[in-house]
């Protein structure tokens, strides 16, 4: 049977939208803005490192980063993030939020700036550095996930706590657009600065040598908004429900969430000892497994999907623009003007489509809930890719070019008023308190482990059929066609796992839980079969 709801967490629950619920939003969000940041703006840059680095004298075209040079960089990212988010998802849990947040955030300022300075004069000096340092750029990259997730949904009340978690999540649509803009700044002024004439008129007099700075300074410059919200992380207080469920300290809990929401809880004293609770076990056990093992199998795989189509997407976007001519040939531009082309036509994707859909999605996910948006989504995204891969000759032509950014585009709105945004959300609303930051860190690995497959396969997959028209180095591959057929297919599969996925709209994070559980005892003393239990 269930127990009654501590007075602290009722409280929260119905907690009016305060002040204190914004400033959240933003302190945990701009960790997600650098987040973004970081993890996209490397494929604003890929190019120009290729020139700077890897071209050879007298060839026609500008050089370009050798394929595993580019999946090492595009991916070392991902590993990173996917060991941290089991790492902080787990120690989230034992040490509680508060004590590991500022470890993720200082981690990505440090590793950011660190990037930027990644010595050498040789390509393999340059290249090693700037992977070591983005793999642990990444390591407290993965850190923000599960801790963002799970302190915001701790915070929130359960009629607006979709919109709150979303909101945080968003800010990674900002992320990505300041990537975009930042890379278009900078390259704007060195190109005005640094004249330089096309690849094919003078090779060498293409890459002018301060274009070394313009890298370095879009990498670094991640780091701003991380510094920013430093100390704000660590004025704020343990969560409530971590204190009072996990650390079984009520009055604790009552009194630090008084300061913050300007209120006045009281604390209650602990349940009654005839009771036990039965809300006590662990990740690995069979109740686990029967109460919540399809949830997860439900959220990681989703989320693995997901960021498979996504992330390719997005790292990708480049390969794709050039593909149908919306990027002229390298050939015909300096290393400067090409950085410009592409940051332009990434921020204006990011502008029509990527923030809109994340904020979408905040307006919506608490008034049509978790499961419908999600089901939508990535119904969606199949829908557009099968109508983009199955003509692809038709959008090839210079006439249809518009058409099929527009088509793209509404990918990119689905992804985010979808599943981009609920496979965040769900996982720390439908776990119990003492694992929910290691379920949603498990969830949110499962999706690197996605992007990762994205990154590495589509940078393959991607390549012409026609060995002659590959980038240097590259194997022939299936052609942009037939990737995003694959694509469909896989955004086809998250429409069935999301059947897996409970809804948690209107729901308290203990009802969903099932974390009042308790047992009553029998005639003899003895404690009584849970009749009432039921997986969540």
């Amino acid at each position: 049977m269930a127990k009654k709801q501590l007075e602290v967490l009722n409280a929260l629950d119905v907690a009016k939208t305060q002040w204190y619920h914004f400033t959240a939003i933003v302190i945990a969000g701009m960790g997600f803005f650098t987040d973004a940041y970081d993890l996209f703006c490397i494929s604003l840059v890929t190019k120009l490192l290729g020139r700077l680095y890897y071209t050879v004298e007298g060839a026609d075209k500008p050089g370009s980063l050798p394929p595993n040079v580019a999946a090492a960089v595009n991916g070392v990212a991902f590993c990173g993030t996917l060991t941290g988010q089991l790492f902080f998802g787990w120690l989230g849990d034992r040490l509680g939020r508060k004590k590991v947040y500022g470890m993720t955030l200082m981690m990505m300022v440090i590793c950011s700036i660190a990037s930027g300075l990644s010595l050498g004069s040789q390509p393999k000096a340059v290249m090693a550095t700037l992977c070591f340092f983005r793999f642990w750029l990444g390591f407290g990259i993965g850190g923000d996930y599960p801790l963002s997730a799970t302190i915001m949904s701790e915070y929130a009340n359960k009629k607006t706590r979709g919109a709150f978690i979303a909101a945080v999540f968003a800010m990674q649509g900002f992320g990505i657009l300041a990537g975009g803009m930042v890379a278009i700044i900078m390259s704007a002024a060195f190109k005005a600065a640094y004249p330089a004439p096309a690849y094919e008129v003078n090779a060498a007099a293409s890459v002018p040598a301060a274009s070394d700075y313009v890298w370095r300074l879009i990498v670094m410059f991640g780091a701003l908004p991380a510094a920013l919200t430093y100390y704000w992380r660590m004025k704020m207080p343990e969560t409530a429900r971590y204190t009072a469920l996990v650390e079984k300290n009520a009055k604790q809990a009552a009194a630090n969430m008084s300061k913050v929401l300007q209120v006045d809880i009281e604390a209650e004293p602990e349940a009654e000892p005839e009771r036990k609770n039965v809300n006590q076990f662990g990740l690995f056990s069979k109740e686990f497994l029967r109460r919540h093992g399809l949830h997860l199998l439900g959220t990681t795989s989703t989320w693995f999907l997901l960021d498979i189509a996504f992330y390719s997407q997005n790292l990708f976007q480049k390969d794709i623009f050039s593909a149908i001519g919306w990027i002229p040939a390298a050939k015909t531009m300096n290393a400067l003007e090409e950085v410009y082309r592409i940051a332009r036509a990434q921020t204006l994707i990011a502008l029509c489509s990527t923030v809109p859909g994340y904020w979408f999605t905040v307006i919506f996910i608490d008034r049509i809930g978790r499961f419908a948006i999600q089901i939508m989504g990535f119904t969606m995204m199949t829908i557009f890719m099968f109508a983009l891969a199955i003509p692809y000759d038709h959008w090839t032509h210079p006439d249809n070019r518009i058409g099929f950014v527009a088509m793209y585009s509404l990918t990119f709105f689905f992804a985010n008023f979808g599943p981009n945004a609920t496979t965040f959300v769900v996982p720390a609303e439908i776990f119990p308190a003492r694992l929910r930051s290691t379920c949603h860190g498990i969830s949110s690995a499962a999706g690197k482990a996605g992007a990762i497959v994205g990154a590495f396969g589509f940078l393959y997959a991607a390549q012409s059929k026609d060995p002659k028209k590959t980038e240097a180095g590259y194997p022939a591959g299936m052609g942009v066609r037939n990737a995003l057929l694959v694509l469909g297919c896989v955004n086809a599969l998250g429409v069935m796992f999301t059947l897996l996925v409970p809804e948690s709209n209107g729901k308290s994070l203990e009802e969903m839980s099932k974390e009042n559980e308790v047992e009553d005892e029998n005639e003899n003393g003895e404690m009584g079969d849970p009749a009432t239990t039921v997986p969540v």
